[in-house]
């Protein structure tokens, strides 16, 4: 019976842990387009407070490594939500612009030092046959709580001072993963009494000839300095290598970006623009749950590698296809931020205040329903790049997305006014209409990515790194790379503009399938199979190899 509670209250905390992350994420899209005129904010300033966040979890990724190894990963987890809670409250109750960047910095540094411990955590506390199921329930949390933060905009969308409402609401998963946590033991691993707690059923290893083993060879934690990830002692130069090559193709596969246009696609097979957005949103969203799942449950039959070469290559060749339907068919674009100070605002298309929805940089309401997990890393890169950018050329180039506004809008349910301001110019008369079949066709392959990623990187890089470094080193690894995810998801971001202006629209979108294309080679030569393996195997498994 232990074992089971133990067994559910992981799931729990995994679940929770990857509900708030997806939460914050996307809650920040609603709360902006009253936030706007609340507090009157600038482009600029809306830039800053998408960034914060990501200012915020860039930090914990640099010191968040070491707070997990040090005190544990339990005491990590515990502290993150009362960060949360100090956040969640900062944001609820603040009056002042200053006010709600600390707030978001605040929530960026605890879901970002929360997301890498409860991987680490359920990955040592569970059975190697359960482990990638109850690590991959983290990213389904993470796509449940966007969704979650989609339908609580939209209903707190007309209330006055909705955005307390929306930013208040945090505090209560984030005060049952606190609750949960505190009956759950300290990690396993640190445990002196290994192999009695083994016996009670508290790790269970999967039978009894690997429980003789253990007790044979108790396990030895070995201590590492952060300079060892560079080291060939235990091979840890290549686990670092397959972590970084990991994290980064998660980004350079174009991941954040694809989804920019996905509420466009959606409008070229003939959805209004109103509608487009919600499906765009909602029902990408709910494509990615529904492909976590199933990720979810093949994680530990089918195995991490197969999953992320057949995800990699599914998304290649839907990248691939998106590129060349759009060589012919050529997708129209739209502006960036506008301050809600503008009068002619509410009727320019491409008001948009930065959907920071999008996690990812782009801009559009989908995004973050469809980044991996962390790494979605970034809703502060719409902003990030659009700050670049603005300056110069907010007013002259045409180039971003727009789903987020017309996302904003359905929000709002400025249904009317958008007929005519968003479906003129990019659409009215344009050669979309001769083309139905290879809009069709870019539709389905944009569904195509979403899901493979959602099956593949989305959750397997995560559940691949808490399980390919030592015990005492996990943390300060896995924040090093996560680190290295956040950067690499603002550079993609970063540059965008300039991507689309040297190689045109369907040549970013072609470069992105070559990168699918290598990333396929990188997992098939460097990355191991590590499925229905304990994380001590792993290690040893590792540590052999030369």
């Amino acid at each position: 019976g232990r074992a089971l509670l133990i067994l559910l209250l992981s799931a729990t905390v995994s679940l929770l842990g990857g509900l708030i992350f997806g939460y914050e994420l996307g809650i920040i899209s609603g709360a902006l387009l009253q936030l706007q005129i609340d507090f009157h904010l600038s482009c600029f300033k809306q830039e800053v407070l998408v960034s914060a966040l990501l200012i915020g979890a860039l930090l914990a990724s640099l010191v968040g490594g070491i707070l997990i190894d040090h005190h544990g990963r339990r005491r990590a987890i515990l502290v993150s939500s009362l960060v949360l809670l100090v956040g969640s409250l900062i944001l609820t109750l603040a009056r002042s612009f200053i006010g709600l960047v600390i707030g978001r910095m605040t929530v960026g540094f605890a879901i970002s030092v929360s997301s890498m411990a409860c991987c680490i955590y359920v990955s040592e506390m569970v059975a190697a046959h359960q482990r990638g199921l109850l690590v991959s329930l983290y990213e389904a949390g993470i796509t449940v709580g966007i969704l979650l933060s989609y339908a609580l905009n939209y209903i707190f969308a007309d209330v006055d001072e909705g955005w307390r409402y929306m930013f208040g609401l945090a505090i209560a998963p984030t005060a049952m993963q606190f609750l949960s946590i505190l009956f759950l033991p300290v990690n396993p691993v640190k445990l002196s009494s290994w192999d009695s707690d083994c016996q009670k059923g508290l790790i269970q290893l999967q039978n009894t000839e690997d429980r003789e083993t253990a007790k044979q060879e108790p396990y030895k934690e070995k201590h590492y300095s952060f300079l060892d990830l560079f080291r060939t002692r235990d091979n840890m130069r290549r686990r670092t290598l397959v972590g970084l090559g990991l994290v980064l193709f998660q980004q350079f596969t174009g991941q954040p970006n694809v989804l920019g246009y996905a509420s466009k696609i959606f409008h070229s097979v003939g959805f209004q623009s109103n509608s487009s957005a919600i499906l765009a949103s909602v029902g990408l969203g709910a494509i990615k749950v529904v492909a976590t799942l199933i990720a979810m449950a093949f994680a530990d039959k089918a195995g991490r590698r197969v999953l992320l070469m057949a995800g990699c290559v599914v998304m290649a060749i839907s990248v691939a296809t998106i590129g060349l339907t759009s060589c012919i068919a050529p997708l129209a674009m739209a502006r960036d931020c506008k301050a809600a100070a503008d009068p002619n605002a509410s009727h320019s298309l491409t008001q948009h205040p930065l959907m920071p929805v999008s996690s990812q940089p782009a801009v559009s309401p989908i995004l973050p329903a469809l980044g991996a997990g962390k790494s979605q890393a970034g809703p502060g890169f719409a902003a990030t790049r659009s700050l670049a950018k603005a300056f110069a050329s907010t007013q002259s180039r045409e180039v971003v997305p727009d789903s987020s506004l017309t996302q904003k809008r359905v929000l709002i349910g400025q249904a009317k006014e958008e007929t005519v301001g968003s479906t003129g110019p990019p659409f009215g008369g344009a050669p979309w209409a001769e083309h139905t079949v290879l809009n069709w066709i870019t539709l389905l392959s944009m569904m195509a990515f979403v899901s493979a990623f959602s099956i593949g990187f989305g959750p397997m890089t995560w559940l691949v790194l808490s399980e390919i470094y030592p015990a005492g080193i996990r943390g300060r690894a896995f924040a090093f790379c996560n680190s290295f995810n956040w950067a690499a998801n603002l550079l993609i971001s970063l540059s965008f503009l300039d991507l689309i202006d040297a190689i045109g629209f369907s040549g970013m979108f072609l470069l992105y399938g070559l990168m699918g294309v290598m990333a396929v080679i990188f997992i098939y030569l460097f990355v191991p199979e590590t499925k229905g393996q304990s994380l001590e195997e792993i290690d040893q498994q590792f540590s052999r190899k030369r």
